[in-house]
């Protein structure tokens, strides 16, 4: 099983086109799980629910994990909306940058 920290750094290597952050230092990944199946179920948001590129974004996690983390057979992504994503819950390096813009 991987850990949440591993899935995670999977899913670090994918960034948001808009801004040029990693979805993790966004604080778009809410959690993220495995069981003993290898199945992978990560919580996650969007900065909108009019973001243009979800269906995408969504993609690149799920091929992200797969990628990273070659004994998973399956991933889920449970995309939520609640908690509503809001600057706060990003890395200071990313609130000052953003907070600039």
């Amino acid at each position: 099983m991987y850990t949440k920290d591993e899935i995670f750094k999977a899913v670090s290597t994918v960034n948001d086109p808009e801004v040029g952050f990693n979805l993790v230092e966004m604080g778009l990944i809410y959690d993220a799980t495995c069981n003993e199946a290898m199945e992978v179920v990560v919580t996650m948001t969007l900065s909108t629910k009019a973001c243009p590129l979800h269906q995408l974004i969504v993609q690149w996690v799920e091929e992200a994990v797969l990628k990273y983390l070659e004994k998973v057979e399956l991933v889920t992504i449970d995309l939520v909306w609640e908690p509503a994503w809001n600057i706060s819950m990003a890395t200071d390096e990313v609130k000052a940058k953003l907070g600039g813009m």
